[in-house]
């Protein structure tokens, strides 16, 4: 009877051993190191593919025996020798996938052609490589980069620039960084690939990004470049492109590169980039958006306004009475604040006050921001265009009825759009 009872113990116990042992317990695992650029949307993207089952981010290649993301960083944009890459531990079951598979979404899903860079991320520490711990993965890191290469090549593309060498040592990188496009949806990710399949893999490659055709754009013409993966890209969608009004000509697109037979002045390395082009060259560039509307409409006026227009909307300058050009327009349309292109007055709500300034005594619902004015040793009401933030000019209470306000705005800082049936201009 004792040894039943110790049998079913000994039963028992394996039982729960194996209840409480990972679920991938039998599974065959391999793990890769792989750089790929920022190694937050590296991660994003070789852990979608199947089989994959851990993958953590962190540094390899480098020289420094404790590096972090700040020493990384700097490295790499000064392009130090035996710098560290931001790095991707992949691991994988090798019952559900394979070694080559895994190559060839690396190969897939970023441009191994850039050198110390990838996308708008420059600097060593953004280079491609492959980092092997055994031969056999050495052997299939060449032999994938051959048959990538004559893909690349057929599609015209130029030659890899990837590192293959071994694995000396991987540092995970600080605990914010893991799993970071998970636990920050909003978060950059620069990663993108050429657009150019892996022969026979089955899984699709992401689109390549065309360059901008200059011919087809405006001699004063806004680009801005996204990437696929940027929320911040998407509010900037929301917030300014979806409502655009403005005279200045806006396109976007994915790629890296000024339109065909344009310039940059230097590369771009975050997205969204909103760079104003002049005749073909860069004229200005805007870096980044963070939600705050008025400030890039305040950078896009500071680049298209008159000398005149930037005194008044951004230094609360006045016109002398009498010389605007709007001051005696009688036709029929909408005043439009000259930066964002928004609605600010319509010409019927527009009457003479004698004071030798455009004044209105009714604006647009929504148009306008009152602010207290105490320059000048005197107590004014600011008027100010609610979209762009710019100053228009005051409002007084000495107006007709029906409202009994005068709003007297700075002719130079209205622009005038007739309605379409008016010829009187």
């Amino acid at each position: 009877m004792k040894l039943i009872r110790d049998l079913k113990s000994a039963l028992l116990l394996c039982l729960c051993l194996l209840l409480a042992m990972p679920a991938y317990a039998d599974t065959q695992k391999d793990t890769l190191v792989l750089g790929m650029g920022c190694f937050w949307g590296a991660e994003k993207r070789m852990s979608e593919i199947p089989g994959v089952i851990k993958t953590e981010v962190g540094y390899a290649g480098g020289s420094s025996a404790s590096p972090t993301y700040e020493s990384v960083s700097k490295e790499g944009h000064s392009n130090q020798p035996a710098t560290h890459a931001e790095a991707l531990k992949v691991t994988f079951d090798s019952q559900v996938t394979t070694l080559d598979k895994v190559l060839a979404a690396f190969w897939q899903n970023h441009d191994p052609t850039q050198g110390n860079r990838q996308g708008n991320d420059i600097g060593s520490n953004y280079r491609s490589a492959i980092f092997y711990n055994s031969a056999s993965q050495q052997q299939a890191a060449l032999q994938t980069r051959d048959i990538y290469q004559q893909a690349l090549s057929k599609a015209g593309l130029g030659k890899i620039t990837t590192e293959i060498t071994p694995l000396k040592a991987f540092y995970p990188a600080e605990s914010y960084h893991q799993q970071y496009l998970k636990k920050n949806p909003n978060g950059y990710c620069g990663l993108g690939g050429t657009g150019v399949a892996f022969p026979g893999n089955t899984v699709a490659a992401p689109v390549a990004a065309a360059t901008l055709d200059g011919k087809k754009l405006a001699t004063k013409q806004l680009v801005v470049f996204e990437s696929e993966v940027c929320n911040f890209c998407k509010a900037f969608e929301k917030d300014i492109m979806s409502q655009w009004k403005s005279d200045v000509s806006i396109d976007k697109t994915y790629a890296t590169q000024a339109p065909a037979g344009w310039v940059l002045k230097e590369a771009l390395w975050a997205t969204p980039t909103i760079v104003l082009f002049e005749n073909g060259k860069e004229a200005a560039r805007y870096t980044g958006y963070d939600g705050n509307k008025q400030r890039f409409w305040r950078w896009l006026g500071v680049q298209t306004l008159t000398a005149e227009q930037r005194k008044i909307a951004f230094e609360k300058g006045t016109e002398l009475p009498f010389t605007g050009s709007n001051l005696d327009n009688h036709a029929a349309g909408y005043y439009v604040d000259p930066v964002s292109g928004e609605r600010l007055f319509r010409s019927d709500k527009k009457f003479n006050s004698g004071t030798g300034w455009p004044s209105f005594f009714d604006p647009l619902p929504g148009a306008l921001v009152l602010k207290e004015d105490t320059s000048h040793g005197a107590r004014r009401t600011e008027v100010l265009s609610a979209s762009s933030g710019i100053h228009l000019g005051h409002v007084f209470d000495d107006g007709p009825p029906p409202t009994g306000k005068r709003y007297c705005i700075n002719s130079a800082v209205l622009k005038f759009v007739p309605d379409k049936k008016d010829k009187t201009i």
